[in-house]
């Protein structure tokens, strides 16, 4: 066991991310820092430190408790990382869920039929056992 590890690599060790290059990606974009400093990819932690994650729309943080290079099991994550998140950043997950707002990216076209249903029925609700009264004339 090494007593330093690069952080992309150790990313993608621990599970934080699927693939190295995108944890790469990740740190060139400003989107993980470690003691509240943005590193690039190469940069190496000890254990001890904190690393804080933004990923859309929360910031995870874990506590560094062993360094690794080379990916693990799911149920040996424990060993290697303490995760310090904070209990608001999860019920911010949690609203943004609940909301039903649909994350399109840029570029993906026009909604199809049941995305633009979702999409009315989120911003205009249907509000049951009242007909248009009014429209008698």
């Amino acid at each position: 066991m090494a007593e330093v590890a690069r952080i992309d690599k150790w990313l993608w060790a621990t599970r934080v991310f699927k693939t190295r290059s995108l944890a790469a990606d990740a740190c060139k974009n400003g989107r993980v820092t470690i003691n509240g400093i943005n590193v690039k990819p190469s940069h190496t932690i000890k254990a001890g430190e904190t690393v804080s994650v933004k990923k859309s729309p929360i910031t995870y943080s874990f506590k560094v408790l062993k360094c690794i290079e080379q990916r693990v099991g799911a149920k040996l994550l424990p060993e290697i990382y303490e995760n310090v998140t904070d209990a608001k950043q999860y019920e911010l997950l949690e609203m943004s869920r609940i909301s039903g707002f649909i994350d399109r990216s840029r570029g993906t076209g026009r909604p199809t039929k049941k995305d633009r249903r979702a999409i009315d029925s989120f911003v205009d609700p249907v509000v049951f056992g009242f007909e248009d009264e009014g429209d008698d004339d």
